[in-house]
């Protein structure tokens, strides 16, 4: 448990996290689970990584950015603070919107960006990763099939500038972001897109929320098991 000396570290960091609505979330998963299903795996996702996020030590706050209603209720009940998508000009420009509202409250915080569907993710295995990015204005943490990003951080004062979406490793890159070189932190790589993503995720071993949506007999055999 966090105390009130982690909390006040002026480098605890505030996570901003987007979540489009649920009824649009992970239509890539289509071969694992059907349209009914994909909402409550979407938000499961995101249940897990707001719990993680906000039960690791380097972790000041969790911001999530998101327009859905159910899955506002739900991830404001773990301790997230929810503000609306006011801007909807899609996941960067939410992304921005949610560093600014971290900062409206804290004006020297630290931020990072974090993908919202990072099932499996661990506490100490986040903490490493930020504590890593603490020696850098910006730095990024590539996904699993190295091609994306999971996770920006940008320090006190140092703009966000996500380019989160399709090939955003190179792009981070070239806006000037370091790469960080961790290759032990599974669980802040391993994002859920596709069945095969959800099957090492599972592997990996999920957190109870995805534990019980993807419960044996609800997902479709293609994705049941990392097997």
């Amino acid at each position: 448990m966090r105390t009130q000396a982690d909390r006040a570290e002026p480098f605890a960091w505030s996570l901003v996290i987007p979540l489009k609505p649920l009824t649009r979330a992970k239509s890539r998963l289509a071969a694992a689970a059907d349209a009914l299903l994909r909402p409550s795996l979407a938000l499961a996702f995101a249940q897990d990584t707001v719990a993680a996020a906000l039960a690791a030590r380097a972790v000041r706050d969790v911001v999530v950015v998101t327009d859905d209603a159910r899955a506002g209720r739900e991830l404001a009940t773990l301790g997230a603070r929810v503000v609306r998508d006011e801007p909807g000009g899609g996941l960067n420009a939410a992304l921005s919107h949610g560093a600014r509202a971290a900062r409206a409250l804290r004006p020297t915080a630290a931020v990072a960006a974090l993908n919202a569907d990072l099932p499996a993710l661990r506490p100490p295995e986040l903490t490493r990763v930020l504590d890593y990015a603490r020696a850098f204005p910006r730095a990024f943490l590539p996904d699993a099939a190295e091609i994306g990003t999971t996770l920006l951080c940008a320090a006190p004062g140092v703009p966000l500038a996500p380019e989160f979406g399709g090939a955003s490793r190179a792009r981070h890159t070239a806006s000037g972001a370091v790469e960080i070189p961790l290759l032990d932190v599974a669980s802040v790589r391993q994002d859920v897109d596709t069945p095969d993503d959800l099957a090492a995720a599972l592997a990996l071993g999920v957190g109870r929320y995805t534990a019980a949506a993807a419960a044996p007999g609800l997902l479709r055999r293609s994705a049941a098991s990392p097997e």
